[in-house]
């Protein structure tokens, strides 16, 4: 099968058995094209039955797949590498239609999505080899042996923020192992995981080893419960996160892990370049319109620089802060996802304002030229909220800083960890002793020491606290698709007994 991407929806946004085809079902929902803010198809919501129909379907082909060497699994992934990066650009298009970010980042996320094919690919071999044992007696009595063995079907549910990418995080791994998996996309973005599906069959999967189904609660519902169902890998918000973790242990225990949303930091101490605090400050508000679990909301600055760096960074965003078409080059903060999300952000932008905030720049609803249907908004930077505050502590998910003045070490590390989430966190400094010591006091999966929200696919992702727990990318990653199962063996003539 050859690789082409769709020009259209019409081909049905399901993905069963290696092909893009539809359901019958009583209810639908609305495709939204977030960059003109219209709809653009109906999509069916899945039943049980159909959820189940899928699994069904994953759980006959996995056998196949998983029965084949890692080697063979990791050549395969390898050509779905080469696949991504011919088709990146149209990938990047679907992803822009899809989510309303800009192209330039839209191609970054493809290209990242093709080294994590890559990576998983290639390591898959090393890392799921089992360990010899050495028993009392030796190895001419008895030894053991491991083996790392695939889970079966593994049920995952994506987010909408990054569509392609959050599904090759959880799609790559999980077929290095040897396993199948039934991905369930957010109904905000439902696309991207159907063209990787193309790509998939496209470059050797077999049948069935990966399918998509698409709805809302019933369809998530229905993949966490399923008794087929044997690992499930979520991303989204606290909320849901915890209801998927009780969902699945209702018909059989299954290991789950949740990526969950951020309340992050980024502390600016007055030994900062100050130059360097303000790019990485943008990028850890501004990607993708501000909707990213990592973004550090809360930027506190010493009182030293709090002048200097406030000046600067809002002379930055209004200079580079385009807000406009995600499909122009020029374009630097694209749609957000849609109406009721964007009418979210504003509700934070008021209540700022009612509890003392002030707005240095942005915080307002904006109609660009030729996409006036959209949900756009100019970034806000807003300064004078103390940490009670609403948008100080709930996760805003979208692109408004807030600037937080500090004195001291202690005071700031303190109310950094007063949160309950613990994703990621950022620390500036001229000292790096000061950065590592700070950042060995954070409460995060990630900290960054002078910079802020890289990833790389080799080092791991995923949260402390309510931001969940596992990890995806790296090493540890495709372990924990795995089971290990431990064989003893004797080797001697007989068996003896203790009675």
């Amino acid at each position: 099968m050859v690789f082409t991407a769709p020009s259209d929806l019409s081909g049905g946004l399901y993905f069963l058995n290696g092909k893009r085809t539809t359901v019958e079902a009583p209810d639908t929902f609305d495709v939204i094209e977030p960059r003109i803010g219209k709809v653009v198809a109906q999509c069916p919501k899945a039943t049980a039955a159909i959820v189940d129909e899928y699994v069904k379907a994953a759980s006959a082909a996995q056998p196949t797949w998983g029965e084949m060497t890692a080697l063979d699994r990791g050549k395969v992934l390898h050509k779905v590498a080469d696949l991504i990066r011919e088709h990146a650009e149209e990938i990047a298009v679907w992803e822009v239609k899809t989510n309303g970010k800009p192209i330039y980042e839209a191609r970054c996320d493809i290209a990242s999505s093709a080294d994590t094919f890559d990576f998983f690919g290639g390591i898959a071999t090393a890392v799921l080899q089992g360990d010899s044992l050495e028993l009392p007696g030796g190895p001419s009595q008895r030894f053991a042996y491991t083996r790392r063995e695939p889970y079966g079907v593994i049920g995952c549910i994506g987010a909408w923020n990054y569509p392609f990418q959050t599904c090759v995080w959880k799609v790559a791994p999980a077929l290095a192992a040897g396993n199948a998996v039934v991905y369930k996309p957010s109904p905000f973005a439902p696309a991207s995981p159907v063209l990787l599906g193309e790509i998939l069959t496209a470059a050797g999967v077999p049948s069935g080893v990966y399918n998509v189904i698409q709805g809302e609660q019933e369809a998530g519902v229905a993949l966490c419960e399923h008794g087929l169902v044997a690992k499930v890998s979520f991303t989204g918000s606290v909320a849901s996160g915890e209801a998927v973790q009780r969902q699945s242990a209702t018909k059989n225990v299954k290991p789950v892990t949740l990526e969950l949303g951020g309340k992050s930091e980024l502390i600016i101490f007055d030994d900062s370049d100050v130059p360097s605090a303000v790019a990485s400050a943008m990028l850890a508000n501004f990607l993708n319109q501000g909707q990213v679990c990592t973004n550090a909301t809360r930027v506190f600055v010493q009182k030293g620089i709090l002048a200097a760096f406030t000046e600067a960074i809002v002379k930055e965003a209004n200079e580079k802060l385009k807000v406009g078409d995600p499909l122009l080059e020029d374009t630097r903060v694209g749609a957000n996802i849609n109406e009721g999300h964007l009418q979210r952000i504003l509700g934070y932008v008021e209540s700022a304002k009612q509890e003392g905030g002030v707005i240095l720049r942005g915080g307002e609803r904006v109609h660009p030229s030729g996409v006036e249907g959209g949900a756009y908004f100019d970034p806000a930077i807003i300064s004078g909220l103390t940490d009670d505050a609403k948008a100080v502590r709930e996760e805003i998910f979208g692109a408004v800083m807030l600037i937080l003045p500090f004195e001291t070490e202690e005071e700031v590390i303190q109310r950094a960890n007063n949160t309950t989430y613990g994703l990621a966190a950022g620390v500036f400094s001229g000292n790096l002793a000061r950065g590592h010591r700070v950042a060995a006091r954070l409460q995060a999966g990630t900290v960054f020491i002078n910079t802020y929200n890289d990833t790389e696919v080799n080092v791991p992702f995923g949260g402390f606290k309510n931001s969940g727990h596992g990890r995806e990318n790296c090493v540890d990653t495709l372990k924990a698709h795995t089971q290990t199962k431990a064989i003893y063996v004797n080797v001697q003539d007989k068996t003896e007994h203790c009675f």
